[in-house]
């Protein structure tokens, strides 16, 4: 807070508000909080917010691609090798691929190619689950995929290629297992690391 906070507000002249406000005699009593709006953390979300909203419009305007290529950050077309993290036991990466996915990046959008423990899950949403039981959603179907195990065992389970919004940023992706009821997740994709 600068001067016009802590002389014009709060000082002791008697033009100031403080001393205005209590020389009124409308108030029990006065205190005064001598602090900057940018110290309160719903407004830094704010700028936040604002400041993103502003370098990715910058971005297209700029010329530099579209949303979905703001979103793929510094990364060229080709690719990586990325960590796939869920919140839940039910919906993770094979154990064989150690929480990595195969990440694509083409013209600024990217997709994760993830291989499951089994062959349980039988289509993706990306969004909420009471979307995905909506009439027209689009459905990601699974592949077949074969996984290698450390003793040297393979198996077939299915696997999904996801397109992923943007690096180490949590989204919404939701699951319908053989038993036909839709579970809700949360993942990220982050540490691409190009192949």
């Amino acid at each position: 807070a600068g001067d016009h906070a802590n002389n014009d507000m709060a000082g002791a002249e008697e033009d100031s508000w403080a001393s205005q406000f209590t020389a009124s005699g409308n108030f029990d009593s006065v205190d005064c909080q001598i602090n900057g709006l940018g110290g309160i953390a719903a407004v830094q979300d704010v700028y936040v917010a604002h400041t993103k909203a502003a370098i990715d419009g910058e971005a297209l305007k700029a010329g530099e691609g579209t949303a979905a290529e703001a979103a793929a950050g510094d990364l060229e077309d080709g690719t990586y090798l990325a960590d796939f993290k869920s919140d839940g036991d039910m919906f993770h990466v094979n154990e064989a691929n150690k929480g990595k996915g195969d990440l694509t990046v083409k013209g600024g959008e990217m997709t994760i190619h993830i291989s499951l423990p089994t062959k349980r899950v039988q289509n993706l949403f990306i969004g909420k689950s009471a979307d995905a039981a909506k009439d027209g959603a689009e459905l990601l179907k699974p592949t077949v995929d074969k996984v290698t195990y450390d003793d040297g065992k393979t198996e077939e389970v299915h696997g999904f290629d996801i397109p992923v919004p943007a690096l180490d940023t949590e989204f919404d992706v939701a699951l319908i297992g053989e038993k036909g009821k839709w579970y809700d997740h949360k993942v990220t994709v982050s540490n691409p690391t190009k192949k």
